[in-house]
């Protein structure tokens, strides 16, 4: 029974696949209405349209000839879009083309069950895919301002909207003008260059003291473990805008005496200010991936090393360091992330000599509304994603290391 249910599915009843159809159209009517102000109307289009196209692709043409009818909607909806938006019409009518194909047979016919386990009530199978739906929005929700700034960053004039020619993606409405001016502003690269200065030494701090004190934290005979790891985290709880508020005087006292005393120039101790303020920031996120990393570390390795003979040092480096490396490098990234888009620290701490990439986005939005502001928020957004894929590479390495998932 259980290979019949996975190899076969039924045709589902017409009033279940209508409605669902229906919704699903109600939805995208809505949608694509919303972009040309008739929301209603595109939701009553849409649920008659989707319902009667569901009912003639299932019940009139049936399954005989399912692949040329898939066809033919994502031609009928590419066209539809292409007529009532143009080109942005057809790109529209093409995605949801592409999509109501599919979906069309795969409620009609009954094969979301295909792969399910058959005993799953009909509660249960709805709770399945709502609980997927409702992670899908909220990706959605989280990264719709990411996907909106990317193409603005290509406007051709310096508004912060889409333009009548972008709409109709006229190649003359797009320009790369945003990026020559991030690569050829003086301000715009000194103040990258800071970046690149302060978020790697910043780093390299981070990752140095927060690996130390994570092995520290991870022997059983350090007294007070609980409260020292709670005030090492800190920094990642306490609002930020109180965190850099106690490290502008702290950091005050600590520039005067490296001026008066010591004799530095003002420039090199404000790096040195906003270095150190920044690795403070960093440190938690050390601390978390490389406790996490030796949670499953085999102990037994480091006292095997030490019989035989081998020094502290020698054993770190040699047997504990290449098992924890990627939480190190993981906690690194984040470490590097979290100094090179930090910018409420670097105005307290900071002076106009430090100024980072985030400061002269923020004066940028501030003062003169320059639209490189978006070219540099699309730079920033790749890097992140770069980062990003390298931590989750580094993270499922870990796993395989320790044996928690398969080679």
């Amino acid at each position: 029974m259980a290979t019949y249910r996975l190899t076969h599915v039924e045709r589902k009843p017409v009033g279940f696949t209508l409605s669902v159809l229906a919704v699903s159209g109600a939805v995208s009517g809505f949608a694509a209405g919303t972009a040309k102000g008739f929301e209603v109307e595109g939701l009553l289009i849409g649920t008659v349209a989707l319902a009667l196209l569901g009912y003639a692709c299932i019940w009139i043409v049936g399954r005989e000839r399912e692949n040329s009818t898939r066809l033919g909607v994502f031609v009928l909806m590419a066209m539809a879009g292409l007529i009532s938006g143009g080109i942005s019409g057809l790109i529209a009518g093409m995605f949801f083309g592409g999509f109501f194909q599919w979906f069309i047979y795969w409620i009609g016919e009954g094969r979301y069950r295909a792969k399910l386990a058959p005993y799953l009530t009909p509660g249960q199978v709805l709770w399945h895919y709502a609980f997927r739906v409702i992670c899908g929005a909220i990706f959605c929700f989280l990264i719709t301002p990411i996907l909106v700034v990317l193409p603005l960053s290509f406007n051709a004039e310096d508004f912060f909207t889409f333009t009548p020619e972008m709409l109709r993606f006229d190649p003359e409405g797009y320009s790369l003008k945003h990026y020559r001016d991030f690569f050829t502003n003086n301000e715009w690269q000194r103040s990258f260059k800071n970046s690149l200065i302060i978020a790697p030494v910043a780093t390299i701090i981070s990752v140095s003291l927060g690996t130390l004190a994570a092995i520290g934290l991870s022997q059983s005979h350090v007294p007070g473990r609980r409260a020292i790891m709670a005030v090492l985290i800190s920094p990642m709880i306490v609002p930020l805008i109180i965190s850099a508020t106690g490290m502008f005087f702290f950091y005050s006292t600590i520039g005067g005496f490296l001026e008066g005393a010591v004799g530095l120039g003002k420039t090199f101790v404000g790096y040195v200010k906003v270095i150190l303020a920044h690795a403070v920031l960093g440190i938690p996120f050390v601390i978390i991936t490389v406790t996490a990393t030796l949670v499953g570390f085999d102990r037994s390795l480091t006292m095997a090393a030490a019989n035989m003979g081998a020094s502290p040092v020698t054993t770190f480096f040699r047997v504990q360091m290449p098992l924890i490396l990627p939480g190190v490098i993981s906690g690194g990234l984040f470490a590097f992330i979290t100094s090179f888009d930090e910018v409420v620290v670097v105005l307290f701490v900071g002076s106009a000599s430090q100024k980072t990439l985030p400061w002269q986005m923020f004066t940028g939005l501030r003062e003169q509304i320059s639209p490189t502001i978006l070219a540099v928020a699309t730079i920033l957004v790749a890097i992140s994603i770069a980062l990003l894929t390298t931590v989750e590479m580094l993270r499922r390495r870990s796993e395989r290391l320790r044996g928690m998932t398969p080679q």
